[in-house]
């Protein structure tokens, strides 16, 4: 196989599966971005996945929605900032999870302290063209969010439980 610089998000950019689908905002309590958003990709409350889910394990954030019907796929990505991104996953026209580091300077390549901590990260979802931000408690147009100047931690496409791809 060539080597390229970069390659697609997603392998058929035909494809969609949620962008139909009806997503309310809704205000994170404290540090709870992933089951916030996990909640609202859900109709459900965060509270329902506390406990279940592991921050930084995308595995398990998978695993919760699969008695929702949606699973979790990764799209190749690199620590490049989401505006490098956000074009390409806007025309997808879907459902996906950015997520990205809270530092804007090369802090999140810095060796992990005694405890294991690096630094902090976030949670955002993209609906079509508008970002769903847990912080915030409200959607904005993606070509507006502060979160493209951010550096990429994982980039994740919403799918529906039985798609032959996902984690």
């Amino acid at each position: 196989m060539p080597f390229d610089v970069k390659c697609k998000l997603w392998p058929n950019g035909k494809e969609c599966f949620f962008a139909h689908k009806t997503l309310q905002p809704m205000k994170q309590a404290g540090p709870r971005c992933v089951v916030t958003a996990l909640a609202i990709l859900t109709d459900s409350t965060p509270e329902i996945f506390e406990g279940h889910v592991n921050t930084q394990d995308p595995i398990s954030w998978s695993e919760a929605l699969k008695p929702f019907g949606m699973k979790l796929a990764y799209c190749p990505s690199d620590i490049r900032k989401l505006r490098f991104y956000v074009e390409e996953l806007i025309g997808l026209d879907d459902l996906f999870l950015l997520c990205y580091y809270s530092p804007t300077d090369a802090k999140m390549l810095g060796d992990p302290d005694e405890r294991g901590w690096i630094c902090g990260s976030h949670v955002v979802i993209l609906h079509r063209d508008h970002i769903i931000d847990p912080r915030r408690g409200d959607a904005i147009h993606a070509l507006d969010h502060d979160c493209l100047n951010h550096h990429t931690k994982r980039l994740f496409r919403v799918l529906p439980v039985n798609h032959p791809r996902g984690i």
